[in-house]
Parts: C-alpha cells; sequence; structure tokens
C-alpha cells in the first residue's frame, strides 16, 4: 500500500499549504481529536527567511484549516535551542498569527501535567516525558527544512525531538540522534507532518549555513513518506538518513512505496551544498 505525498510548489503565502494539506485529506486524519498540536521548530528568534524556524505564514495556514474543522489548536514548543520559545514565538511574529487567529500558544515544559513514556525495543533510550496532553491530542509536526551533520536532515521526524519536555535537551545526544528520534517517533508519531520549505536552510549545522528559498510545501500523514520525499526533493537518498530508514523497517511508514501528489518532486528539486 503506497502512502499519499503532497509535493506543492508556490510562492510563500497560505494557498500553497491549503492545496498541500486538502490532497492529503487532512479532515479525516484529524477527525477523532478535539485538540490538535501544532509542533512548531523555534530554536532561535531567526525569521522565516533564513530557513531555521518554522514560518508564521505556514502556522496560519494549519490553524485555519484546522480551527475549520472546530478543533482546539495549540502551537506548541519547549526549550532546547539558544533561545526561549517563549522570546522566539514573539520575535518570529508567530504569536501576532496566533492571536489574530484566537489560537494559543503553550510551552509544553511548563505544563504542570507530565507523563512518561515507554519505549518499546528501543535503540537508545527506554523512556522519555512529555508533557500530559500530547498523549491525548493530534500532532502537525510543522517542520522547517533543513540540513544537519549529524543526522543528515532536520525536517518532520527530527522535529518531533522538540516534544521532550525536559531542558537539557542536549544530554540525548550521547546516545545518538538517530537512535534517539527513531525511539521518539515510533513511540509517539505525529498524525501530520507539513515541511516548510518557502525557505530552507543547507549547510552543516543547525544554525551555520544558507538559506534556500524552494517556494514548496511538503504534506502527508505517514511522517516517514514526508521525510523520505523531503530529502529526495533536495537530492538525498533517504536510504542514508540513518533514523528514516529505520522508521520505515518499525513499520512507522513507507521510505519508498509513496504516491506523490500535486507537482511532483521534480517540479521544486535542488540539489543542496550539505557543507561536508
Amino acid at each position: 500500500m503506497f502512502s499519499r505525498v503532497a509535493v506543492v510548489k508556490g510562492e510563500r503565502g497560505l494557498y500553497p499549504v491549503y492545496r498541500a494539506l486538502d490532497l492529503i485529506e487532512h479532515q479525516e486524519v484529524l477527525e477523532p481529536w478535539d485538540t490538535v498540536l501544532i509542533k512548531v521548530n523555534l530554536l532561535t528568534s531567526d525569521t522565516y527567511e533564513t530557513g531555521i524556524t518554522t514560518d508564521p505564514i505556514v502556522v496560519e495556514a494549519i490553524l485555519n484549516r484546522v480551527m475549520d474543522l472546530g478543533k482546539r489548536a495549540v502551537v506548541v514548543e519547549t526549550e532546547g535551542g539558544t533561545t526561549s520559545p517563549d522570546t522566539a514565538v514573539v520575535e518570529t511574529g508567530m504569536m501576532e498569527v496566533i492571536d489574530r487567529l484566537g489560537a494559543e500558544y503553550v510551552n509544553m515544559r511548563k505544563l504542570p501535567e507530565k507523563v512518561t513514556i515507554n519505549v518499546e525495543n528501543p535503540r537508545a533510550i527506554d523512556s522519555f516525558e512529555v508533557a500530559k496532553i500530547a498523549t491525548e491530542s493530534a500532532i502537525i509536526s510543522a517542520a522547517s527544512m533543513k540540513t544537519l551533520h549529524h543526522t543528515v536532515i532536520t525536517m518532520g521526524l527530527k522535529n518531533m525531538f522538540g516534544m521532550l519536555t525536559t531542558r537539557w535537551k542536549f544530554s540525548y545526544h550521547s546516545h545518538g540522534m538517530n537512535e534517539v528520534i527513531h525511539d521518539i517517533c515510533k513511540t509517539l508519531p505525529p498524525t501530520l507532518t507539513v515541511i516548510d520549505g518557502f525557505y530552507g536552510k543547507e549547510g552543516h549545522g543547525a544554525w551555520r549555513g544558507n538559506p534556500v528559498k524552494m517556494d514548496a510545501i511538503i504534506a502527508s500523514s505517514d511522517p516517514v513518506a514526508a521525510d523520505a520525499t523531503g530529502a529526495r526533493v533536495i537530492g538525498i537518498d533517504p536510504e542514508t538518513v540513518s533514523h528514516v530508514r529505520w522508521l520505515h523497517e518499525s513499520g512507522v511508514g513507507e521510505i519508498n512505496d509513496i504516491e506523490v501528489v500535486g507537482d511532483g518532486i521534480e517540479a521544486v528539486h535542488k540539489k543542496w551544498d550539505r557543507g561536508l
């Protein structure tokens, strides 16, 4: 059975995101849930054109679609980068969107109710702690499109690392980040993935590198297929991305059996300089 992935080409705006979500029939996927968490990437206060953080206009489109379904929509993040997400959500312009639409923002580390989730047959970690709301809601991984030296790519799957509520996330690096991402996403996979490719960031590290104007949005209810397609869009074989390959092997999603809808990979393909 093939997993459907929407690849949409378009200038920065609401419409390409709407089109991508509608192509993957997001209504059916979100229907069982009352609350939808939109997990953004707010590692820093760098704005969208750097390719480092999730574009507020992508979040605006997601919020509109979620709220049109009558769902409670909550934009979420936790500490883990160089800037508190409470600062970054304001300085990137995302809080203006959240307030204007009447949605919510939550720093999950500050929520009093946390739960520990056990990992079955882990590669690295036996358990991890998340906010209780994460286990009771749909999760949309609204990820920026980047390359990173130790995980090759950082897209929808790597974005889920930010669901952990521990402040000192750097300690997990000693376990191997590909292994940790596998364990998190195998246990708590996102319901939907939306990869923000209006601007991406090529290069070696999370902050080092150059922005790339891609004019692309990728969306799927299969998180593995979404990232595998994102890798192909920037000229990377997803089989070489350990966490993507392992999650496919663990049955979380497809890496090759993918139906691409919309404009197709070739319409947005650019081979990135990974800075190797």
